[in-house]
């Protein structure tokens, strides 16, 4: 009694003070209004990963040491030419000198502008090095062909290995400024390899942080002109060669595209689809108007929320806004099924008393929905994975920007308007609801069992659940960004970048020697071995300058003095400004620049971190004289983390969605039966994912925990609704509890689970159209997520509720009446 009186007093608060409710959400959306502009969208392959962890403060160490310069590679693959011709040259000069007028390129480097050796007088510095370029001796094509092909150090960098296509690498100025904050912050965070930060040295990278965050701000905006200046000087060379781009800030900059293009493209498409199905299923102009108002306020407010809060998109969180208007519309369609259940029932109401009825009915279940939906989002805090984490905090200050438009907001401004008729709803509709409901009254049991093995079919998919995923194919393969990523992870030495950063054991005893014969010998080892996997493309070190010297010196083993000098000869004019470094005196570490080619076929990248380290020690170097960094060991780590990471978030969200629904229903027989079909879905559409070969990645992981707290919001109604009615008949002396329990969950919340579920599924179904493939994953094994827990909450569930909850009020009744006797 008293839970109905506040449920009353809600419902009469809330339309009494319904302008102050509407004045109060004008001011929140003047304040989201000035949030807007600060809204960011973080978009690198360093949003992928888990940031502070021993891996990434290594890699950021090893970067500071050998810093290889900001560079793109622009690709360049003659269609009617050779590579080896006076067109190439000429192109290349006519290019390299418009790339490098753009305000922030330092140099372009091509095999016209590197240093070509051709005998060994440059051992003993006997040859100016730096004359030696086509730019200053023209080469003919021929003695072209004869230097560049087959280099030791500039295959698969300027000229791939079938001497079709060659490149040129364009290096940017970078702003001392921010390298100079940046290597403050990573020192700092080194310390995290041996303990916890002070609360100064925290406060001082939040410092830090900020003063950097203009400059990459900035940063961001010169890019995305850089490669619009570039795509534009190539367009002159279009008629005559392929050109492709590359490089780790290339692939950001489509990333920041294809988020834009999901936020705004999804969210509009998804708001038009959702006017249309309202329109088809309402049949009323005004329940196509409220509802897209509200959740298009939704958004507003929550850009505006996380532009105040600088929580920022990435490709995980790129979705965020047709999910929020899915969630938004989720609640109001069951607002709106139980306001036209009470018009249509009880139409002398007027709009007010309406308003009031409506609220009394589902404030609570949709608060509870709301709720649930939450827990599902905020298990994803409990992930380990920094991306997901932040996925989760957006989510859950969405969806209570999304509850109170949908319980204040909603109710406040419907009754503004009079009261009006309700349609009928199509008759296919009813019907089928009629087949659910007869079904769950008169074969439980039958319907029980064909469910769990219907479930259990698809659920037995989980045992092929992978991780192996390349991010090349995160892109749709008729996409320039793949084209791009594919040509050169193809024909340029791959794409991922794994450095291997050894410790040299001793100096050399002569301090003139740059580094010993063993320590070159062990390093030869060490680049032989990596060089053996079939996914390893480009791989430069020293071993690279022995190999040139070798060749220059009528393949004669060089001394440990012509290494040196070869080594500095060319690290000073080429080599550097190429790739980094490969070897840090200070720091006395030897550095091998590796890629691996992402397209590789059934590349798996827990095997190969694991045969690598096997060989590694092989070859006689101690696991702790070495580090393997940079992106393919950070992505590889993360990849590494998402099955635990599922079992943990899935763990906890069962465990608190049953602990809700406990609270909710305080019944331990109903929590769980209110739970069961939930799990069953979520196993099941993990099974889908593992028998359609969908690798687990940083999107896809969300789906089961994600798709689990929407589809609940239904549960929560039905079995509300039904418990309601076994309650309201509590005196009665009637025998089949049952049947007008499951009459009245289908007749009053099984209609809105079913338009619900079409909107939501239709929805999420756009998203097949993106060029973002862990977006189109997402979209539509959601989707089909949302349709598994239609069909489990209209079959299994109220069969479970005939079955064991229902005889529970009738044994109860016939108890009472007997007493009464």
């Amino acid at each position: 009694m008293k839970i109905k009186t506040l449920r009353t007093s809600l419902a009469n608060a809330i339309v009494s003070g319904r302008w102050a409710i509407i004045a109060s959400f004008i001011v929140l959306l003047v304040a989201a209004a000035a949030g807007i502009p600060k809204f960011k969208i973080a978009a690198s392959a360093d949003t992928l990963l888990v940031k502070d962890n021993e891996l990434y403060i290594q890699t950021q160490m090893a970067e500071q040491t050998f810093s290889p310069d900001e560079f793109i590679l622009l690709a360049y693959e003659p269609t009617e030419h050779d590579v080896f011709s006076e067109q190439t040259f000429n192109d290349l000069a006519m290019l390299s000198d418009k790339l490098s007028q753009i305000e922030r390129v330092e140099s372009t480097t091509s095999i016209l502008s590197v240093p070509l050796i051709d005998n060994a007088d440059a051992l003993t510095g006997q040859t100016d090095v730096s004359d030696l370029t086509w730019l200053n001796q023209r080469y003919a094509p021929e003695t072209m062909r004869d230097l560049v092909s087959g280099h030791p150090i500039f295959t698969d960098l300027l000229i791939n290995r079938d001497n079709s296509a060659t490149a040129i690498q364009i290096v940017f100025q970078s702003n001392p400024e921010l390298v100079e904050i940046e290597q403050q912050i990573t020192n700092i965070k080194a310390n995290l390899l041996d303990r916890a930060l002070t609360d100064d040295e925290q406060q001082r990278v939040a410092q830090l942080q900020s003063q950097a965050e203009p400059l990459r701000a900035e940063l961001t905006r010169q890019r995305k002109q850089e490669i619009a200046q570039i795509n534009a000087i190539t367009q002159q060379v279009n008629e005559r060669a392929n050109t492709y781009l590359g490089g780790s800030y290339v692939v950001g900059q489509h990333l920041i595209d294809i988020i834009r293009a999901d936020l705004v493209v999804f969210g509009l498409a998804i708001a038009v689809v959702i006017a249309l199905l309202l329109a088809v299923l309402f049949k009323r102009i005004k329940w196509v108007v409220f509802p897209l108002l509200s959740c298009g306020l939704s958004v507003m407010l929550t850009i505006g929320a996380l532009g105040w809060f600088d929580l920022r998109a990435t490709v995980i969180s790129a979705n965020f806004v047709a999910l929020q208007i899915i969630l938004t519309l989720a609640v109001m369609i069951h607002m709106l099924g139980s306001y036209r259940y009470i018009v249509r029932e009880q139409p002398e109401l007027n709009q007010h008393e309406r308003v009031k009825r409506m609220l009394e009915d589902k404030l609570a279940p949709c608060f509870f929905a709301s709720l649930t939906t939450s827990v599902g989002f905020a298990a994803l805090l409990f992930s380990g994975l920094e991306p997901v984490i932040s996925f989760g905090i957006m989510m859950l200050i969405a969806m209570l920007i999304s509850q109170l438009v949908s319980l204040l907001l909603f109710p406040a401004l419907l009754a503004l308007f009079p009261a009006g008729s309700e349609a009928t709803d199509y008759r296919f509709i009813t019907r089928t609801l009629a087949v659910c409901r007869s079904l769950s009254l008169n074969h439980p049991g039958m319907t029980i069992i064909t469910a769990l093995v219907l479930f259990a079919a698809l659920g037995a998919g989980i045992t092929r659940l992978n991780v192996e995923n390349s991010f090349i194919n995160y892109f749709a393969k008729d996409t320039r960004v793949y084209q791009e990523l594919a040509y050169i992870d193809k024909q340029f030495g791959g794409t991922t970048a794994l450095d291997i950063i050894i410790d040299v054991p001793q100096r050399p005893d002569d301090p003139s020697l740059m580094i010993g014969a063993d320590s070159v010998n062990q390093l030869t080892l060490v680049q032989s071995a990596v060089t053996a996997f079939e996914a390893t493309g480009s791989v430069t070190s020293l071993v690279n300058f022995t190999e040139l010297a070798k060749q220059l010196n009528g393949n004669r083993p060089l001394t440990e003095y012509e290494l040196s000098s070869i080594y500095y000869l060319l690290n000073e004019k080429v080599v550097n400004q190429l790739v980094g470094a490969y070897f840090s005196e200070e720091h006395q570490q030897l550095r091998i620049a590796v890629r691996i080619q992402d397209t590789t076929e059934g590349l798996n990248r827990e095997q190969f971190m694991s045969q690598l380290k096997e060989d590694l020690a092989t070859v006689g170097v101690a696991q702790d004289g070495y580090q393997l960094t940079s992106l393919f060991v950070l992505y590889q780590d993360i990849l590494s983390r998402l099955f635990d990471s599922q079992i943990n978030t899935l763990g906890v969200v069962y465990v608190a969605l049953g602990l809700v629904f406990l609270l909710i229903f305080r019944s331990i027989k109903v929590a769980l039966i209110a739970l069961l079909p939930n799990i069953l879905t979520t196993l099941a559409i993990l099974g889908v994912i593992g028998w359609a070969g969908i690798p687990l990645d940083i999107m896809t992981i969300t789906i089961a925990a994600i798709a689990m707290g929407i589809a609940v919001d239904d549960t929560l109604h039905f079995v509300h609704c039904y418990l309601a009615s076994l309650r309201e008949e509590g005196h009665s002396q009637s025998a089949n509890k049952a049947q007008q329990a499951a009459n009245s969950a289908f007749k009053h919340s099984g209609l809105a689970i079913l338009m619900t579920t079409t909107v939501i599924a239709v929805g999420f179904s756009l998203f097949g159209f993106s060029d973002f493939l862990p977006s189109v994953y997402f979209g539509l094994l959601t989707a089909l997520a949302m349709i598994m827990a239609l069909v489990a909450d209209l079959t299994v569930l109220p069969a479970l509720l005939n079955k064991w909850v229902a005889p529970d009020y009738e044994t109860k009744n016939e108890t009472e009446g007997a007493r009464a006797n």
